[in-house]
C-alpha cells in the first residue's frame, strides 16, 4: 500500500512538472469546488452560473489532460446552462420592466399559458370551486355575475382566489360568447418562483396593485349616486309652494 501510494505521489509530482497539467488540475480543481458550492445555492440564476463556470473548467481540463469524453459531455451541458441563464435573465427584465403597468403581467404569462376554447353559455368555474389556475381572456367576451363585471379580450381574472388563504373562487365565471383563454396553474407558477424569485415577488406587487385599485373603485361607488342626485336636485326647477284661496300671499 505504501509502495502504491509512493508511485501516485511520483506520478503527482511529475504531472506538476508540466505547464498544461499544472492548468489541467487546477482547472478540474476549480470545477469540482464549484459544483460543491453549487449544492448549497437556492437560487436558481446563480446556480446556473456556478454550473456554466464548472462546465468551463471540465472542458479545460478534458482538453489539457486530455480527456475526451468529458470535453463531450460539458461541451453538451454548457449550452444548455447558458440558454436557461439567458431565459430567466430575460424573465427578469420583463417583470421588472412591467412592474408598473399591470396589464403586461399575462403578456409575458403567455409563452408558459395552456390554451383553450369555451363555448358561448359555458361555465369556466363557479363559485365556491377550488382555484387551481389563473386566467387570461385571450379574446371573447365573459362575465362573473356574482360581482356584476363584465370582462373583454386582453384581461386576467381568477388571481385573486389563487392566491387567497382558502383557494376558493368567490364568483363565478361564464362566456358570453366563443372565448378562448389561456391559463397557468399552480405547478408551473411554483416552477417559476422557484427558478427566479424576483419573478415570484413581482407578481405579488402587480396583484396587490390590482387589489388596491378595486378596493378603490369599491370605495368611490357609494359616493357617485349621492353626487348623482345632487345635481338631479339642482337642476330641478323650483316651484312655488301651493296656497289656499284665503292665504294671503
Amino acid at each position: 500500500m505504501t509502495d502504491a501510494l509512493l508511485e501516485q505521489l511520483t506520478r503527482l509530482a511529475a504531472q506538476l512538472s508540466e505547464p498544461e497539467q499544472v492548468l489541467a488540475l487546477a482547472s478540474a480543481a476549480v470545477a469540482a469546488l464549484l459544483v460543491i458550492v453549487s449544492a448549497f445555492v437556492r437560487t436558481m440564476i446563480p446556480l446556473r452560473w456556478l454550473a456554466v463556470a464548472s462546465n468551463l473548467g471540465f472542458i479545460v481540463y478534458g482538453l489539457t489532460h486530455p480527456a475526451p469524453l468529458m470535453v463531450v459531455l460539458h461541451a453538451v451541458l454548457l449550452p444548455v446552462n447558458l440558454w436557461r441563464v439567458w431565459q430567466m435573465t430575460q424573465l427578469t427584465r420583463r417583470v421588472n420592466a412591467s412592474a408598473a403597468d399591470a396589464q403586461q403581467l399575462q403578456i409575458w404569462l403567455r409563452p408558459y399559458m395552456r390554451s383553450r376554447r369555451y363555448r358561448a353559455g359555458q361555465i369556466v368555474f363557479s363559485s365556491g370551486d377550488l382555484a387551481d389556475r389563473l386566467y387570461f381572456l385571450a379574446n371573447g367576451e365573459l362575465e362573473l355575475p356574482e360581482v356584476g363585471r363584465k370582462l373583454q379580450a386582453g384581461q386576467m381574472f381568477g388571481e385573486i382566489a389563487f392566491f387567497a388563504p382558502d383557494r376558493r373562487r368567490s364568483s363565478s365565471a361564464r362566456c358570453l360568447s366563443a372565448c378562448t383563454l389561456l391559463s397557468i396553474d399552480e405547478d408551473t407558477f411554483k416552477q417559476l418562483v422557484y427558478q427566479n424569485p424576483d419573478f415570484g415577488l413581482e407578481v405579488v406587487r402587480l396583484i396587490a396593485g390590482r387589489l388596491t385599485d378595486d378596493v378603490r373603485r369599491l370605495q368611490e361607488l357609494p359616493a357617485a349616486p349621492a353626487h348623482a342626485a345632487a345635481e338631479t336636485s339642482a337642476e330641478r326647477p323650483q316651484t312655488a309652494p301651493e296656497t289656499s284661496p284665503g292665504t294671503p300671499r
